[in-house]
């Protein structure tokens, strides 16, 4: 099950779309041991805060994601984690690639996705890139 989460008041989003849309595109990845997750969509100025706090970068980024670390107490649970986006980095993104907004986004979903089963372009010599290109066509993005 994938959840979406809106806390951003900017763009008016058709969450069902991105909801259908996750799911799908977790189907399609053998590492995902998980099916389960979460994608909140946020404002600029939460994402910049978040970029902070994480990743020591007083800048913001289009996607961040968290990946579940259970404590004893949480071992039952069946998540993958939580993947957050942007609205205005994506919007700002589409425009710039000459996409759509929601493309930008499924986009954007698929490189959560990635990064919450282990995935890391800026360790990986292309890795994930490479699987990310493969799962954009196989997912019509």
């Amino acid at each position: 099950m994938v959840e979406i989460v809106n806390n951003q008041r900017k763009y008016k989003l058709e969450w069902e779309t991105f909801r259908t849309f996750a799911e799908t595109a977790v189907e399609e990845i053998s590492e995902a041991e998980q099916k389960n997750f979460t994608v909140a969509f946020i404002s600029d100025r939460r994402m910049r805060e978040l970029n902070k706090t994480f990743r020591e970068k007083n800048s913001t980024t289009d996607v961040l994601s968290f990946p579940f670390d259970p404590n004893e107490f949480e071992l039952g649970e069946e998540t993958l984690g939580e993947i957050v986006i942007s609205i205005e980095q994506a919007e700002k993104q589409a425009a710039e690639n000459d996409l759509s907004l929601a493309s930008e986004i499924k986009q954007l979903i698929l490189h959560g996705i990635l990064h919450l089963c282990g995935y890391d372009h800026e360790t990986d010599a292309g890795e994930m890139n490479r699987r990310e290109l493969k799962l954009r066509e196989t997912l019509a993005i």
